[in-house]
C-alpha cells in the first residue's frame, strides 16, 4: 500500500516520529525526517524559516512529490512562572506555525491521495499547571488541522492524533501507573504510529478534518475526590 510512497515526518530522529518513520519504512515508503537531532536525512530547527525551505527543496529534489505529511515535532514545554515571551513564540514556531508553513511551501507536489497527520495532545483538551508554551501549541495544531481540512479539501485529507500517556521507551509498567488507564496500560509509540499509517492509507478516505485521542480512555474517566479510589492530596506550602 505505500510501496514507492514519499512520507515526511517531522521530529523523527527520536520517540513518537522515529517510530512513525519505522513503520512507514516497514511498508515500503521513502522517509523525510527534519529534526535537530542527528539522522540520515536532514537536520534542522523547525522553528527557523530558512530550514524549513531549505528541506521542503530537498524533499521536492530527491522526490519531486510528496504522499504523506506528518507533523510530529514536539514544542517546548514550559508554564507562565518561567516562560519567557521568546520561549512561548519559539514554542508556537515549532508547534504551529512550522506546520502551517511545511504544509503550505510543499502542498503543491501533493500526490493524488495525499494525507496529511497532525500530531497534537490529549492536552489540546485539559492540563497540568505551569505547561502553558507547550498546551498552546497543542491546542494551535488542533484547531489547524480541520482549517487545512478545509482549505484543502480535494488535494489532501488533514487529521490530527492527540497522544495521551505515551512512553516512548516501551517501559512496561505496572500498579497505578497502569490501572488509571481505562485501557490498563501506558501506550507506546506504536500506538500512535499505527492509527498515522491508517489515517494515510484508503482505509482512512472519508476521513477529513478529525481529531483522534488515543490516550488510553483516560479524558473520559471522570475523576471526584473519594470516587472510586481516587483522592486528591493538595500540595500545601508550610
Amino acid at each position: 500500500m505505500f510501496t514507492n510512497r514519499v512520507a515526511v515526518v517531522t521530529g523523527g530522529a527520536q520517540g513518537i516520529g522515529q517510530a512513525i518513520g519505522a513503520e512507514f519504512r516497514r511498508a515500503g515508503a521513502h522517509v523525510c525526517i527534519i529534526d535537530q537531532q542527528p539522522n540520515d536525512y536532514f537536520v534542522g530547527d523547525l522553528g527557523s524559516q530558512a530550514d524549513l525551505e531549505d528541506f521542503a527543496r530537498k524533499v521536492i529534489a530527491d522526490y519531486g512529490r510528496v504522499d504523506y505529511l506528518v507533523h510530529n515535532a514536539p514544542p517546548l514545554m514550559k508554564g507562565i512562572s518561567a516562560c519567557s515571551y521568546g520561549e512561548f513564540n519559539y514554542a508556537l514556531r515549532v508547534g504551529v506555525t512550522a506546520p502551517f508553513y511545511l504544509t503550505k511551501l510543499l502542498a503543491s507536489y501533493f500526490a493524488p491521495g495525499a494525507a496529511v497527520v497532525n500530531i497534537a495532545s490529549s492536552r489540546d483538551r485539559m492540563s497540568q499547571p505551569q505547561t502553558e508554551s507547550y498546551t498552546a501549541a497543542k491546542g494551535g495544531i488542533a484547531a489547524l488541522t480541520h482549517a487545512l481540512a478545509m482549505s484543502l479539501a480535494g488535494k489532501a485529507r488533514v487529521n490530527s492524533i492527540s497522544p495521551g500517556w505515551i512512553d516512548t521507551a516501551f517501559t512496561q509498567y505496572e500498579g497505578p501507573d497502569a490501572l488509571q488507564h481505562p485501557a490498563g496500560r501506558v501506550g507506546n509509540p506504536l500506538d500512535i504510529a499505527h492509527m498515522v499509517l491508517f489515517l494515510c492509507s484508503d482505509k482512512a478516505g472519508f476521513i477529513t478534518g478529525e481529531n483522534i485521542c488515543i490516550d488510553g480512555g483516560m479524558t473520559r474517566q471522570m475523576i471526584y475526590h473519594n470516587d472510586f479510589g481516587w483522592t486528591l492530596q493538595p500540595d500545601r506550602e508550610t
